[in-house]
């Protein structure tokens, strides 16, 4: 039963990497170039301090899962590592929400701020960035999910002491 536990937890684990690893793939990879008026714009993720900070989040999250990867399962910091995997969740849900909310003022614009939509003649980036989202978005709800599993099984753990 316990090495089941811990087949699930390295399946989430790796599938979680998988997805971190695809949308900072992705996020970097994605750049336009387009004439607009006679003159260039270039539309990278460095362009945003959001993008950037969504990068870093989901490089930090791939890099954790891979150590974790190769982490022995029994091991002294069990809670450490669940309070870890809380603040990864945390970290990516932030970026994530920064970066829709930068995706939305693109597609959109703010008529109130003065500021127009983007998207319109920056269709690959926007679209590279919304792809990017998504793979955040299911590495995140992949940690949430690692972390309720190790939160049950901390709980398993209590509830068989006593």
């Amino acid at each position: 039963m316990i090495f089941s536990k811990r087949i699930a937890v390295f399946v989430l684990r790796l599938l979680a990497l998988g997805a971190s690893i695809s949308a900072t793939a992705i996020m970097i990879t994605s750049r336009e170039t387009v004439d607009v008026l006679n003159m260039k714009f270039e539309a990278k993720y460095t362009n945003s301090p959001t993008f950037v900070y969504f990068v870093l989040m989901n490089a930090i999250a791939s890099g954790y899962s891979l150590i974790l990867l190769f982490f022995p399962a029994k091991s002294k910091f069990g809670h450490f590592i669940l309070v870890l995997d809380f603040i990864m969740v945390l970290l990516l849900d932030s970026s994530i929400s920064a970066c829709l909310a930068i995706g939305q003022v693109a597609k959109k614009g703010n008529s109130h701020a003065g500021w127009l939509p983007i998207c319109g003649q920056v269709h690959k980036f926007c679209d590279h960035a919304a792809i990017a989202l998504v793979a955040g978005f299911v590495a995140s709800i992949l940690y949430f999910i690692i972390v309720l599993y190790s939160l049950h099984n901390v709980m398993n753990l209590f509830t068989l002491k006593n």
